[in-house]
């Protein structure tokens, strides 16, 4: 395994994850501030976010089954590369509601599909037994290139204004496109990379029965949902607050804010990778949960930048577990159905539900009762996937 993970044709796609960052965050940590400064109020950003986040959740879950049967992985890496560059160009041209909620569902496409390409791409290389330490290295490539794309990103807003910070998302889906090319279609073997049995004489599980009678796969599904209701709209909101506040410049402020999570990522992904090969995913996805709502509690007494290290640092311990946890407890679950990739578009379908809805719900709530209220009921939600964690226990332990 170790020459595996050591051969050259790895470096591409490590050199994917590094620069699909933007296919998975992309210009959104940048769209709050940049529709704000241009009159837009919390509760419609909110809602066109919304909109986006909906559209790519409703396409998630077929497209890891189209994953699953096709025969050229790779083109599920270029479709999002495309997808990046066209929301890039679209919210430059026009910042209309509906051109903005557009560039939004061409960004929510691609996120849709580079998760479940990767891992399959990645499970198709290293198969199951290398699976944990290969993806524990594309997450650690991946955070590192959004540290590098948002300190970028950062500067470029800074000193050149914000085009040029959708100029650089461009930039990097099209590298990543050229870089998955570089990976030989041979390399892939396709039966590993949907988990398929070594006797494939029959039919796979049916797609119905894989989503709805997995219990493991419900549980993680619920639990992230949950979690992501409260988390995807703190580190938004934290840079409104701050912004509205006149604490910090926008561009900046938000580069600031993702550099320090994802520097943290590179390091925890690492060490999720060594604890899960140890034991399992159950309990590194049980301590993702407890630091969101430590979270609520910091951002409502500490906003601007005293706050931005502990803030940043928490979020980036608990994301950084679940990028490696959550597709190495999908894999290792529904290893052998050749379902892979169609659960793990399910649980990040499920998943976004929760995702989705957080930007309007924390935007209309902040325009209501204040942004320290708000972080306060958004942390709540962390409590909650932890006590669902913990009494189904049974049913993901093993895992």
């Amino acid at each position: 395994m170790t020459s595996r993970l050591s051969s050259p044709r790895l470096w591409p796609l490590y050199a994917v994850n590094f620069f699909m960052a933007d296919m998975q965050s992309g210009i959104g940590p940048f769209v709050d501030v940049f529709l704000q400064e241009r009159g837009w109020a919390t509760g419609l950003i909110g809602t066109a976010l919304t909109i986006g986040n909906v559209a790519g959740m409703l396409v998630t879950t077929p497209i890891g089954g189209f994953i699953d049967s096709s025969r050229n992985k790779r083109l599920w890496v270029v479709i999002p590369g495309i997808c990046v560059v066209l929301a890039s160009a679209i919210i430059l041209i026009s910042q209309n509601f509906w051109a903005v909620t557009f560039s939004q569902v061409a960004q929510s496409l691609a996120s849709a599909a580079i998760v479940p390409a990767v891992t399959g791409i990645s499970l198709g290389i290293a198969k199951q037994k290398g699976f944990n330490a290969l993806n524990g290295r594309n997450q650690a490539f991946n955070h590192a290139g959004n540290m590098v794309g948002a300190a970028l990103s950062g500067y470029l807003g800074f000193k050149f204004g914000y085009v040029w910070v959708f100029v650089l998302a461009a930039v990097f889906g099209t590298i990543a496109i050229a870089c998955v090319l570089m990976i030989p279609a041979k390399a892939i073997d396709d039966r590993q990379a949907r988990g398929g049995k070594e006797d494939e004489s029959k039919n796979p599980p049916d797609a119905m029965s894989v989503l709805l009678k997995h219990k493991p796969l419900l549980v993680l599904a619920l639990a992230l949902a949950i979690f992501h209701l409260g988390n995807a709209a703190i580190v938004p909101l934290y840079g409104l607050a701050a912004v509205a506040q006149g604490q910090a410049n926008g561009p900046s402020f938000v580069a600031t804010t993702v550099v320090i999570a994802q520097g943290v990522m590179v390091v925890t992904s690492l060490v999720a990778m060594q604890v899960a090969g140890k034991r399992n995913y159950w309990p590194v996805i049980l301590v993702s949960f407890m630091f969101l709502p430590i979270r609520g509690v910091l951002a409502f007494f500490v906003t601007g930048w005293w706050g931005v290290v502990p803030m940043q640092v928490l979020d980036g311990i608990g994301t950084g577990l679940q990028t490696v946890a959550v597709p190495g407890m999908v894999a290792r679950s529904l290893d052998g159905t050749g379902r892979i990739n169609l659960g793990q578009g399910a649980v990040i379908t499920v998943q976004g539900v929760g995702a989705s809805l957080s930007p309007a719900l924390g935007g209309w709530i902040a325009q209501w009762i204040g942004y320290g209220p708000t972080f306060l009921l958004l942390g709540s939600f962390g409590l909650a996937s932890m006590a669902l964690w913990l009494v189904f226990g049974a049913h993901v332990k093993k895992y």
